[in-house]
């Protein structure tokens, strides 16, 4: 892909995380990007094919950078909070209706992007859980594989509007319980020690 493709990707990211997707239209990209539909059409066939590529380079930003966070030789809870707190402001950046939008709209992107989006968040998980059990941060009883999956799958509720209507309590708040409720249950009496500590020492209240 080249730059100015994936600069105008990016660009388009950050209009459909503001105002949604729906209420989106070309002409209103192009106004809101500063370029005319003739520029845009040589870069996407159409609204469809422009959502499924805006969810491809999102989806590989966000891979991207969970890796180097993981990469910083960071111990298995500060790795998870590090990338909670990625996780976090992406989703309080987000508007309420896209996942909606996309399930409804876009169907077969929304279905490809959760595949490799599920499949990403299996893989972390369950390399931060093996990571955390051999420092003995994480109990070593833990079934990593089960684990991971329950994770994988129990993200996808956070979307679930008849479970948590996004007028009463925001995506990126579900995730933050969810994120510590996971912690917790998964930490050796080391790791407590440890997590209350650095629970009482954060200077943000994104987690």
């Amino acid at each position: 892909m080249e730059a100015k493709e994936l600069e105008f990707l990016e660009k388009a990211l950050k209009v459909f995380m503001k105002y949604g997707i729906k209420s989106v239209t070309m002409d209103d990209m192009a106004r809101h990007l500063g370029m005319s539909k003739k520029t845009i059409y040589t870069y996407v066939s159409d609204k469809n094919d422009l959502v499924s590529k805006v969810l491809s380079v999102h989806t590989e930003s966000d891979k991207e950078r969970i890796t180097c966070i993981c990469n910083r030789g960071l111990n298995a809870i500060d790795e998870m909070f590090e990338i909670g707190i990625m996780v976090t402001t992406m989703l309080a950046e987000m508007h309420p209706a896209i996942h909606y939008d996309l399930e409804k709209y876009h169907t077969q992107a929304f279905k490809e992007n959760m595949a490799k989006h599920e499949h990403s968040i299996y893989e972390c998980i369950l390399s931060n859980l093996n990571k955390g059990i051999v420092e003995g941060l994480y109990r070593e009883d833990l079934n990593a594989d089960v684990i991971a999956r329950l994770y994988m799958k129990t993200t996808e509720v956070i979307w679930d509007n008849t479970v948590f209507p996004p007028t009463e309590i925001s995506f990126d708040k579900v995730y933050s319980t969810l994120f510590r409720y996971h912690i917790a249950g998964v930490a050796s009496e080391k790791g407590s020690k440890y997590l209350n500590k650095k629970l009482k020492s954060l200077k943000t209240n994104t987690l």
